[in-house]
């Protein structure tokens, strides 16, 4: 499989190299993080002269023999060199028995700058200052950016390229297919083996049916407002018993293992928090295609979606803005800089554009206000509101 150089999330590993922190990868299944931590590898070795560097791999039969936190303990220490850098990176850490047993020993000897990766329900960002009694570093890896996808495919004609990216994703592993519907074989079965059997193996679920259901529901409700209850209240109407705090529960089980990432609602004027209801996106869109066809793909959502993992690649905060009774899409924060977002799949309608800049032109705050369609077009402004073509804005940072 082809390689590209994923350089923003290098530098984040690079940057934090040598300090005290465990530095633990986190992101869906099969998003990178094993391959970031083989490039972070050859950085080390091609940069720090005599650095020692003990790479475990559990998915390799050759390390089955440390999956008990004592013996990968004990072969770790034995591995450490006097006088030089040493360094520990560790990928699928959950399949060694009491893993934090080993790490938290390892840490607290002092003598090795500790990376790890692990599937995402087994090593949950919620869990990690429990689960290490050191401070830890989280490094959040993402599935292929537009600019990636444009990247790995050397594309020159972005609006060309971003037709293709709606429909394949980036899900990198399955760039190796030419044919589409391989594709999404190869897609659905990361969700059904690897992303949902994690979570019912960590949790013990024995409703099955119910999580399938939930599942294909989200995904088919991408970018709408709802809740748990809203969603039991659903299922209950075609006679299903379903406690609103099970579904609860195994929506938050789906945002541990970064299938989905919940949005929180905010109230634009009254600038505060709202817990109502929260809006839920896909890790990458591609696998809503995968499980539920391509039959009736609605562009709208599918755009919202692949902006709202944009602003968090970026590091935004992002919430759903609520102003009077409109809607904004994303009001996204990063410290001091906030920004107003509209995404639409086509605003060449005038009604179109005005229900979406309406609700932008009704804010009386002066940060950046953003309408992101598929303009083709280069960007322009409307009463102070720029309007951006989305893979130009994908493209760029």
């Amino acid at each position: 499989m082809k390689l590209i150089e994923r350089k923003d999330y290098l530098d984040k590993v690079i940057n934090v190299m040598g300090t005290p922190d465990i530095k633990v990868i986190t992101g869906v299944r099969r998003c990178g993080k094993s391959k970031l931590l083989e490039a972070f590898r050859a950085y080390v070795s091609a940069n720090i002269p005599n650095a020692n560097v003990i790479h475990i791999n559990f998915n390799l039969p050759e390390f089955e023999k440390l999956n008990e936190y004592r013996a990968l303990y004990d072969n770790i220490n034995s591995r450490y060199k006097e006088g030089v850098e040493n360094f520990v990176l560790i990928d699928e850490i959950q399949m060694c028995d009491n893993f934090e047993k080993a790490i938290n020993g390892l840490h607290a000897s002092e003598k090795f700058d500790i990376y790890i990766t692990g599937s995402n329900a087994f090593l949950l960002s919620s869990d990690l200052a429990t689960l290490f009694t050191g401070r830890t570093f989280e490094i959040k890896v993402y599935p292929f950016s537009f600019a990636e996808y444009v990247k790995y495919y050397g594309y020159t004609d972005l609006y060309t390229a971003f037709d293709s990216y709606v429909t394949e994703g980036g899900m990198a592993g399955s760039y190796v297919y030419k044919d589409q519907q391989a594709k999404y074989d190869y897609i659905q079965e990361v969700f059904n083996t690897l992303i949902v059997r994690d979570i019912r193996t960590k949790y013990k679920i024995r409703n099955t049916a119910l999580m399938d259901r939930l599942v294909d529901f989200l995904m088919d409700n991408i970018s709408n407002l709802t809740s748990p209850r809203k969603i039991s209240d659903t299922f209950n109407s075609f006679k299903d018993k379903i406690n609103h705090n099970t579904v609860g529960a195994y929506m938050q089980y789906l945002c541990n293992a970064f299938a989905f990432y919940k949005v929180r609602r905010y109230d634009i004027k009254g600038k505060k928090y709202l817990s109502t209801t929260e809006k839920y996106y896909l890790c990458d869109h591609s696998f809503r295609y995968a499980k539920l066809g391509t039959k009736n793909m609605d562009y709208g959502r599918v755009l919202e979606n692949i902006a709202a993992i944009e602003l968090l690649r970026r590091g935004y905060e992002v919430y759903a803005g609520v102003l009077y009774k409109k809607e904004v899409d994303f009001v996204a924060i990063k410290r001091d800089e906030k920004i107003y977002i509209q995404v639409s799949d086509n605003i060449t309608d005038e009604k179109t554009f005005q229900r979406e800049v309406s609700p932008l032109l009704s804010i009386s705050d002066a940060y950046p206000k953003m309408v992101i369609a598929r303009t083709r077009h280069d960007d322009y402004q409307y009463e102070g509101v720029k309007v951006v073509d989305i893979a130009n804005w994908l493209a760029c940072k």
